[in-house]
């Protein structure tokens, strides 16, 4: 068992040695702590030098990494082993940001040039509804872009679509509906034209519950203008799925369905077709860029030396603080305002793949997995939770992240932007020590990591992003999970299924169900 073995329980006295020592005793140990606890690659930068980690430390959680054959695994994800072994299929969304002279091979067949084919395809695509050559029933360009999904085909996107705000093609507005409440097709649809509007229907099966029945609204919406005909479909519906019987079953012909490979999980699928409103939003020659940003991200994890090796260190401070340390939360701060989609995307590709109590090999486990992750860009969350990680009864480890570059000609606010952001690293850390009123005194002691990037452009967002997603993969490793499946999600899936079937055997009209009949 994990709990019991040598490099866990070396890191269990290790803890019981430091447990007393503030953070701030750890920051002054050594003049240059900045430096020997940071990581660069590429532009990004993890500093976690503002943690409980020392060199021991630091030592024995890369033991514990080499012990649970971290470097294994990853070179068996890299090769296409089927790694997620409850679905018997491989984990290679590294392979859609491959490069088209690399090789990546799943069931013995290199997969490269098939992702290739579908990214030109989709350039092909991009280039034709940005120039005017694709254009709607009536001939007119389109101006609005409507993504049909939910999970990893909206949270993704839509992250990716409002952080690259600056490098939005101009005269394409893009929304996301992925809630079944009809609110939110409805927002989407306010004050859209028909003939200049473009919808992209991304479900994986093309059965998911609330993106078919957003689908089918939005197929009626279109039908119900004055001139419009089925035939018209296909101007306006793009399919992002891998079941062609489905989609043409829908009414969208095959010809305007982009497929992807089944080892692409949802939540790591931004990189594939269902990024193709991303590359709508930003252009294909900025979606190449953030592909070569995950790419960057994917060489370095797999090749630097464990300690040197970003997201195996920010795994291991993970590790250190759920396990050892017993915080069970992370904070995810992005001192930008196009990042403030960020932390909801990481609570998907975080405790979707990780929120497990069962080991891939189907026993139960004991030690605790995913922490619960929240955020709110700076400086707003300052202004609303801060006071809570601050001097609350928990400890919430923090990751702040923010550009260093400023917006043009708003070099003050970008100024300020950053000082509010070092000033709470520095408050988290040493706290203030106000004996008089007690309502003043901060004990501190609580821990941060820094991710610093140049700018926030589509390279260092896909840098970023690829980071978290290994940061996941090696948690998930040491926790001996398999980080790939979700059959909690599926459980909820299957009993609202039921549940309507069941309501549905007893009313002959959707106006008779009472509340009585859902409980």
């Amino acid at each position: 068992m994990l709990t019991d073995s040598p490099a866990w329980k070396n890191l269990e006295t290790l803890y019981q040695d430091t447990k007393h020592t503030h953070l701030s005793d750890f920051y002054t140990m050594a003049d240059d702590r900045n430096a020997d606890f940071s990581i660069t690659h590429d532009g990004l930068t993890l500093n976690y030098a503002k943690t409980h980690i020392d060199h021991a430390i630091r030592n024995a959680l890369i033991d514990l990494a080499t012990q649970q054959g971290v470097e294994d695994w990853r070179d068996k994800m890299f090769a296409g082993d089927k790694i997620n072994n409850t679905e018997d299929r491989a984990v290679l969304h590294v392979a859609l940001r491959a490069q088209n002279d690399e090789t990546y091979t799943v069931n013995g067949r290199n997969v490269v040039p098939d992702v290739h084919d579908t990214l030109d395809r989709m350039e092909r695509f991009v280039n034709a509804v940005h120039n005017g050559d694709w254009t709607g029933y009536r001939g007119k360009k389109i101006k609005r872009v409507i993504n049909v999904g939910i999970g990893g085909s909206d949270l993704g996107p839509a992250m990716v679509t409002q952080a690259l705000q600056p490098y939005h093609h101009e005269g394409i507005e893009t929304y996301f509906v992925s809630n079944i409440d009809a609110a939110d097709l409805t927002a989407a649809l306010h004050g859209a034209d028909a003939d200049t509007t473009l919808f992209l229907i991304a479900s994986k099966t093309f059965t998911t519950q609330e993106t078919m029945e957003n689908a089918r609204s939005a197929k009626q919406w279109f039908l119900s203008q004055e001139d419009a005909t089925a035939d018209d479909i296909s101007k306006h519906f793009i399919a992002l799925s891998t079941n062609e019987d489905a989609v043409t079953a829908f009414g969208i012909p095959a010809d305007n369905m982009f497929p992807f490979a089944d080892w692409v999980g949802g939540r790591f699928s931004l990189w594939s077709s269902i990024g193709l409103s991303i590359a709508l939003s930003i252009g294909f020659k900025n979606f190449r860029a953030l592909l070569g940003g995950a790419h960057s991200m994917d060489h370095h994890f797999k090749s630097a030396p464990l300690q040197d090796n970003m997201p195996v260190m920010l795994a291991l401070i993970g590790v250190w603080h759920r396990n050892f340390r017993n915080y069970g939360s992370l904070a995810i701060l992005p001192y930008s305002q196009y990042l403030k989609r960020f932390p909801a995307f990481l609570q998907q590709l975080d405790m979707e793949s990780n929120g497990k109590s069962v080991n891939r090999d189907e026993q139960k486990i004991t030690y605790g997995t995913s922490p619960v992750l929240f955020g709110e860009p700076g400086t707003n969350g300052q202004h609303a939770f801060y006071q809570m990680l601050h001097q609350g009864t928990d400890i919430v480890p923090c990751d702040f992240i923010a550009a260093l570059s400023p917006i043009p000609h708003y070099e003050d606010h970008h100024h300020k932007l950053l000082a509010n952001m070092f000033a709470q690293t520095t408050a988290l850390m040493d706290g203030r020590q106000t004996p008089d009123p007690p309502c003043r005194h901060f004990d501190g002691n609580r821990p941060s990591n820094l991710l610093l990037c140049d700018a926030l452009s589509p390279h260092h967002l896909g840098m970023l992003i690829a980071l978290y997603e290994h940061k996941i993969f090696v948690q998930g490793i040491i926790w001996e999970l398999n980080s790939f499946d979700q059959w909690g999600v599926e459980l909820g899936k299957s009993l609202t299924k039921s549940l309507l079937e069941k309501i549905a055997l007893g009313k002959k009209s959707k106006h008779d169900i009472s509340v009585e009949d859902y409980l």
